[in-house]
């Protein structure tokens, strides 16, 4: 008998990145933790609890990754109306920006899998492609699992940056080498140059405190 479909109802259960690992040991394309979890993982403790787990592929190579997943797991996307529908379903023009994947047995939520752009030799930042950075950089091994570089997971929060985000920045921050810094500050300045965080960038004694960049409620 099949497993009833998710509805906005079905809850999480993030796999751990290890566990991560193992579910998608038999893709054979590129992928990377991305989000909250690559920092957490990069920094060797959880900077905070997460609701979920992410993992980034570039857009050609979707199709392998959810092809690879183990019987009892299925793939769903969110319509702009809300619905959530079977990737398999999914029109074949469907701009597909994230995918999550459900165990079935659990009716649960896992993984939710980003779509993001890259070239052969580069990652390529999906807002801005004059963003990148070469791969042996943007994906780090980290005791054995692909992880996506600090610096390109605090660029993607630096649009606009909740509170949480600030408290993710604090803490990966000051441990980025000079190196991983430097293309974050200039990365900020010319992709974001409004977000909040640019402020501590072009003077680094102010509080980043501006709201010019904050959505208004």
């Amino acid at each position: 008998m099949p497993s009833p479909s998710p509805t906005a109802a079905t809850p999480w259960r993030p796999f751990i990145a290890e566990s991560v690992a193992g579910l998608l040991t038999g893709a054979d394309v590129r992928w990377w933790l991305s989000g909250g979890v690559a920092l957490d993982r990069w920094l060797g403790h959880g900077i905070r609890p997460r609701r979920n787990i992410d993992v980034s592929v570039v857009a050609r190579d979707l199709a392998a990754l959810v092809g690879s997943l183990p019987d009892g797991f299925s793939a769903w996307i969110e319509t702009e109306d809300d619905a959530l529908v079977a990737l398999t379903a999914a029109d074949a023009d469907a701009d597909v920006q994230a995918v999550r994947i459900l165990d079935d047995t659990a009716e649960a939520w896992v993984l939710q899998v980003n779509v993001e752009d890259g070239a052969p030799r580069a990652w390529v930042y999906k807002r801005d492609p004059r963003l990148t950075l070469p791969w042996a950089s943007a994906v780090l091994d980290v005791d054995g699992v692909p992880t996506g570089a600090p610096e390109v997971q605090l660029v993607w929060k630096a649009l606009r940056p909740r509170p949480e985000d600030d408290i993710d920045k604090d803490a990966v921050l000051p441990r980025l080498d000079e190196r991983a810094r430097s293309w974050y500050e200039r990365a900020i300045l010319s992709i974001h140059p409004h977000s909040s965080w640019s402020i501590h960038v072009r003077s680094p004694h102010a509080p980043a405190k501006a709201s010019w960049n904050r959505r208004k409620s």
